[in-house]
């Protein structure tokens, strides 16, 4: 199951997978990734709560499966974020992100900080939902609903190890396509390729490797085009799934301390990007104690 070179783009081998015969709720693989021809009712309204700018979505891991099972049979082109604090971080300070987060169908607090700081709201969040723990459930729910999986990004083979992992523990899903593409911007003619190659897949779910922010603007400039009912950018998850790196233990994820797992192993890259998300944090957290004494009515002269 070859991918693409990460030097060069040339078309991606997709393999296809037949699975065994499954009812027809799990049809979704056999329709084309065109919006619905009859306008469809919209989605009920998540309840969704503001943490430091963004908005986002009261929902567990569950109604998330959930919600992305009714984006994909809705079959029109729609994005998820999973914003963790690096992404408030860009939120406040970066022009183009609220838009991006204004346009995504469904946003996701992977950060336990976050879920933390919404118990001082109305609308608390009820868990964090983290997109490398979201990999597997998806896949989970995608092997009884025969759901094709496109897989971008990444270092050349993590994408391939990543898809036939799961396609090893799910074995009821299929594989749309696998592409590790260059790093950098694609040329005109290399997007047009890469753009046919996606949509001809089929494919139910387009799986984004490409890093934060990066991986957000690129779906949110291609996701309507492309016509994938859901689209995700996952950042680390391939390399968690393939082994290639190793997610923290779950003692440390309850503590709120994977941040600092990830960081010690592997300090020259992210000791910065993380400094910037403590300092960030600070500073979230002296506004909101400068706001409650405000509400409180004294002063702060």
């Amino acid at each position: 199951m070859p991918v693409t070179s990460s030097d060069t783009v040339t078309s991606s081998i997709v393999p296809v997978v037949v699975p065994a015969a499954k009812s027809s709720d799990s049809a979704s693989h056999q329709r084309s990734n065109q919006p619905a021809t009859r306008p469809l009712p919209p989605l009920p309204r998540l309840d969704r709560c503001l943490v430091w700018g963004v908005p986002f979505d009261c929902v567990t891991m569950g109604e998330t499966i959930d919600r992305i099972e009714a984006l994909i049979e809705r079959r029109v082109p729609s994005y998820v974020i999973t914003a963790n604090l690096n992404y408030v971080m860009l939120q406040d300070q970066e022009a183009d992100v609220p838009q991006l987060t204004d346009d995504a169908d469904l946003i996701l607090a992977d950060g336990q900080p976050i879920v933390w700081r919404s118990k001082l709201g109305q609308s608390p969040l009820p868990e964090r939902v983290a997109g490398s723990q979201m990999i597997y459930e998806m896949a989970q729910r995608g092997s009884q609903k025969g759901w094709r999986f496109y897989f971008l990004g990444g270092e050349e083979g993590v994408a391939e190890k990543c898809a036939k992992k799961l396609l090893r523990n799910h074995p009821g899903i299929e594989i749309a396509g696998i592409e590790s593409p260059p790093f950098r911007k694609l040329t005109q003619q290399e997007q047009a390729v890469q753009d046919e190659r996606i949509r001809s897949s089929n494919a139910d779910i387009l799986l984004v490797a490409f890093g934060q922010p990066k991986g957000e603007r690129w779906i949110h400039e291609h996701y309507r085009r492309l016509g994938v009912p859901v689209s995700i950018q996952l950042g680390a998850s391939f390399d968690f799934v393939a082994g290639t790196a190793k997610r923290a233990p779950v003692i440390w994820q309850r503590v709120g301390m994977e941040w600092l797992y990830r960081m010690l192993s592997d300090p020259k890259r992210l000791v910065p990007r993380y400094a910037a998300n403590a300092w960030f944090l600070i500073k979230a957290l002296v506004r909101d104690w400068r706001d409650t004494v405000k509400r409180w009515g004294m002063g702060l002269d």
